[in-house]
């Protein structure tokens, strides 16, 4: 058997907790055994004195009477008794008598060494008075006493001590059973816990009653495994979180967008690889700059630091900030980034930071650029366009207002030029347009202007004149220009042009009449026999005769059923097949003969006659779309051009219901054809009419994108089905890299907006493979067919798309 200090080593270093118990039971039930004991020894030792004074008190109270008598009768044998028996009584060793008046008798012995109680009453003979006859002196040992007392705290001191100890040991074992080995449990399962054991709960070996789970263990056992519980869920929180945070993180590495984390000082704290790519700054070296102070030139960062002060504020101000940038790379090249700025936030709405999203646009800035140029300038002459030439001459009339000065605008018509573009083709139709152009420039000084308008028709306009005569001059200048002969596919071929002068302010003080009168001279230099020019005057009345006829003859054309309707199928440009049919508006007047569309249709929006004429062309292009049904056993869809007096009619939503309802067409079938000018209105009546007619299911269509006026964001504003582009983009796709990029751009540009692309003036079939490689969905020229009358398109119907069987 060990033996006890063993034992309690053992319990120690098992139980720290009961050993500090049991010495604090045993140090404090030994202070109170030790206190108690002494009480009860010290009350013992008292009693035991007490005894002793009781004996000599009885000795005096028994014997002082009858010593006194013996003593007086000098009977020395009894008083010897008499004390002999004094001595005989427990504790009393010595006695001493002395007799008066000077004798003694003593009896016993003192031992040395030892403690004595001693105690003197008199000795009185009691007669007629008190006489004193001695005094006795009783002496005790406490011997006795004293050894009493030294075995009482022995065994009592024994006796407590292992009462003590063994309780102590008994309360040791049952705390140790029923609390420290919970304790150790819990310990340990404490140490032992982690991440990947908390779906193991705390169990202890105790019953699990009521009881049980009321006691402190019971508590601490259900905290303890609550909060595994709760670590359990942070965990899972966390690990999803973390999953997030690292699906997030790999997005933001990943993202296409360049991705710069700025603190609220705007200092630089993370950048994502793309932002690498885009800049060439390492993203760990510019941690902690300013995302405006990465340059080591001390110019671009001067010029930088205004521009980010601004975006810190707007930012401040509005919560975000978005613009186009031209920033520069490590190094030195210029780059265009479309940036957003915005604040990150935490729960509060406090900025912490800030999100610097960053994306090159340079292509796409290049392609803009190049629309824009398009939107106002002709992309085979390169001279301004209509829009810019109308911009032009308002300025250069306002000039001469504050100076007092005259401006001049010509109108040129090239002479006989469709017989050339009809005899030699179209490539030499526009070679010749080119270097028509390069002439009539070169004849003019800077501040003139020379711009296309269309066709073969160019407009000069001539600032800061002091008189008639400096435009006829330039005029002549032109002229002679005109004299030498033109190489057309290796042939040599003489082209005349014939120019209408007005001048400002003698002709008109507005910039439309101007341009009316010029309009009017040109004709008048035409029937001069060509190749001349023309100055205005009020007596050209011929003109306005001719125009006065042509309306007079326009008005009753429609009553006589002079108009028709040509077709020019709209086919699917990877196979062929036949999706809709362009209607197209002639004239076949029995004294002019047939006339073309450009010139009377002017004539019939300024009359307004084209209202008329508009329901009409809806109607009869409503009935043959039905037609063709019966035809070619499936839907054909008409598309119809729409004129800008036309579109502006109150009453055009309403007849273009009339003719689907009339004909019960389908609304999905018919598509009505907007130029690029009506657009430029932009008013609020134009977007209406464009929604309404959307929202009962007409297709819409910008007709010869990118000749007039290229208004990129009403593709974005009006609800757009089709963008059409012109025959001069197609034309020049196989003959430069510049057309074929134009083109591309139009078609990548209109596909992300949800666009259905149609090319026009098709003619080739170098065109079409193209157009196919490029993914252009629609095509519609010569190549395919002529416009037709209703007669002959039918047959071409039946003979290239059958009813299938």
């Amino acid at each position: 058997m060990p033996k006890l200090p063993t034992r309690l080593q053992r319990f120690r270093s098992g139980s720290p907790l009961s050993f500090r118990l049991l010495a604090w039971i045993l140090l404090f039930s030994s202070a109170f055994t030790l206190i108690a004991s002494a009480i009860q020894i010290y009350s013992d030792y008292r009693k035991d004195l007490s005894q002793i004074d009781s004996r000599i008190a009885v000795v005096e109270s028994g014997y002082a009477s009858s010593l006194a008598r013996s003593l007086w009768a000098l009977d020395q044998k009894l008083l010897q008794t008499q004390m002999e028996g004094i001595l005989s009584l427990p504790d009393i060793v010595h006695l001493r008598l002395g007799i008066e008046p000077d004798s003694e008798l003593v009896m016993g012995d003192i031992p040395r060494g030892s403690d004595t109680k001693s105690h003197k009453f008199d000795l009185l003979h009691e007669g007629e008075g008190a006489f004193k006859l001695g005094e006795l002196t009783v002496t005790a040992n406490l011997d006795r006493v004293y050894e009493d007392l030294k075995v009482k705290v022995g065994i009592i001191l024994a006796t407590q001590f292992l009462k003590t100890f063994f309780v102590s040991i008994l309360i040791i074992w049952v705390f140790q059973h029923f609390v420290t080995r919970h304790l150790t449990a819990m310990a340990n399962y404490a140490k032992d816990i982690s991440l990947k054991n908390l779906g193991t709960p705390l169990t202890l070996d105790r019953p699990d009653t009521p009881s049980h789970h009321r006691d402190e263990i019971g508590r601490v056992t259900d905290a303890i495994n609550q909060m595994r519980e709760r670590l359990n869920d942070d965990m899972v929180r966390q690990e999803r979180d973390a999953a997030e945070i690292h699906k997030f993180s790999m997005a933001i590495e990943q993202s296409p967008s360049s991705v710069v984390i700025c603190d609220r000082q705007w200092r630089v704290e993370f950048a994502n690889h793309k932002f690498t790519q885009l800049t060439g700054y390492n993203a760990k070296a510019i941690v902690g700059q300013h995302p405006g102070a990465l340059s080591d030139n001390t110019m671009e960062i001067r010029e930088n630091r205004q521009l980010w002060q601004s975006i810190r504020l707007q930012v401040q101000r509005v919560g975000v900030w978005q613009g186009e940038v031209n920033s520069a790379r490590r190094n030195g090249e210029r780059f265009w980034e479309q940036l957003i700025v915005t604040p990150i936030k935490d729960s509060a709405g406090e900025a912490t930071g800030y999100l610097i999203l960053g994306e090159d646009i340079s292509i796409r800035k290049r392609y803009e650029q190049q629309l824009l140029r398009q939107a106002n300038y002709d992309i085979l002459t390169g001279l301004p366009n209509r829009m810019l030439a109308l911009d032009r001459l308002k300025l250069a009339l306002a000039q001469a207002r504050r100076e007092g000065t005259m401006v001049g605008v010509m109108f040129l018509d090239l002479d006989n030029f469709k017989h050339i573009n009809d005899t030699l083709g179209h490539d030499a139709g526009d070679n010749l347009l080119i270097e028509a152009a390069r002439r009539i420039s070169s004849c003019l000084r800077g501040t003139s202007t020379v711009a296309r308008l269309g066709g073969d028709e160019f407009l000069v306009i001539l600032p800061g004149l002091n008189g008639s005569e400096s435009a006829a001059q330039v005029a002549e200048r032109i002229l002679s220009n005109f004299t030498p002969a033109y190489t057309l596919n290796g042939q040599e071929v003489f082209v005349t042009t014939s120019i209408g002068i007005a001048i400002f302010p003698t002709d008109s003080d507005n910039s439309g009449t101007l341009l009316q009168h010029a309009d009017a001279a040109m004709y008048q230099a035409k029937r001069q026999g060509k190749s001349s020019f023309a100055h205005f005057t009020p007596e050209m009345s011929e003109v306005s005769h001719e125009r006065l006829q042509m309306e007079s003859r326009m008005r009753r054309a429609l009553e006589q059923n002079e108009f028709e309707l040509y077709f020019q199928p709209i086919v699917e440009t990877t196979t062929g097949e036949v999706r809709a049919v362009e209607a197209l508006l002639r004239w076949n007047n029995p004294v002019m003969g047939m006339v073309m569309p450009d010139r009377f249709i002017p004539l019939a929006e300024e009359t307004g006659l084209i209202i008329a004429i508009g329901e009409w062309v809806l109607e009869q292009a409503c009935l043959a779309a039905i037609e063709w049904k019966a035809i070619a056993g499936r839907d054909i869809g008409i598309s119809v051009n729409v004129s800008p007096r036309q579109f502006r009619d109150p009453g055009f939503i309403n007849a273009v219901m009339r003719a689907l309802t009339n004909n019960d067409l389908a609304p999905q079938l018919l598509e009505l054809e907007i130029t690029e000018r009506l657009l430029l209105d932009n008013s609020i009546e134009t977007a209406e009419i464009l929604r309404e007619l959307d929202r009962a299911g007409i297709r819409l269509s910008v007709d010869d994108f990118g000749t007039g006026y290229s208004a990129l964001s009403y593709l974005k504003s009006y609800p757009f089905d089709t963008l059409k582009i012109d025959r001069t983009f197609i034309n020049d796709v196989t003959k430069s890299q510049g057309g074929a990029s134009l083109v591309c751009a139009i078609i990548n540009m209109a596909h992300s907006l949800g666009l259905t692309i149609i090319a026009e003036g098709v003619e080739e079939e170098s065109q079409t493979h193209f157009l196919k490689q490029e993914g252009c969905d629609l095509s519609q020229g010569y190549f395919y067919s002529r416009p037709l009358p209703a007669g002959e398109f039918i047959e071409w119907l039946k003979a290239n798309h059958r009813t299938p069987t």
